[in-house]
């Protein structure tokens, strides 16, 4: 797998302070607050679990499993909800975990969805964010890591469901991509 990586973009430490602060900042937003963390699977599961440790006060957790990139390095723009919530949102805050905004295609969807079930708040926080390929205007209300345009993997971040037990954000060589 190793010999796969082309090069370390984003270190596991560098990537441990980010999601201690966000944690920091997301306990001091929502202290007093009902909030559910929703986690986009499955990438952005392993985000979700450091970010809940790093969070000090009360919360909840769901897991939503959606799809629009299948085994591609692209984005189709159309997302499947293939795992639906099972906690009721109703009257609660709620803060979506993602792994990467690329396009915002897939989260400005599911905030759209969410907030049609009457919650008090949708806000959004990312591990990475890759504005420059962004296609709709949405707010990230707690922004990761920037990241180039280049396609990464590692830290939950896949390619065609390998790498995301990568601990650090890696892009990988050329021909390993081409081989697909």
């Amino acid at each position: 797998m190793l010999e796969d990586i082309d090069k370390v973009l984003i270190t596991r430490e560098v990537i441990r302070e980010k999601v201690k602060e966000l944690g920091k900042r997301i306990s001091e937003d929502y202290k007093g607050k009902d909030l559910i963390l929703i986690g986009v699977l499955k990438g952005g599961f392993i985000f979700l679990a450091d970010l809940m440790r790093e969070i000090t006060i009360p919360v909840d957790m769901d897991l939503i499993s959606v799809t629009s990139y299948g085994n591609s390095t692209e984005s189709s723009g159309v997302v499947r909800i293939i795992k639906d919530t099972d906690v009721n949102i109703e009257n609660k805050h709620v803060l979506i975990v993602e792994d990467l905004v690329d396009t915002g295609l897939t989260l400005n969807h599911l905030k759209q969805l969410f907030n049609t079930r009457g919650p008090k708040s949708v806000k959004i926080c990312t591990a990475f964010d890759k504005p420059s390929r962004r296609k709709v205007d949405i707010e990230i209300d707690y922004q990761g890591i920037v990241v180039p345009d280049e396609f990464i993997v590692g830290y939950g971040l896949d390619y065609a469901g390998k790498y995301r037990n990568l601990p650090d954000v890696c892009t990988l060589k050329k021909e390993v991509i081409e081989r697909r």
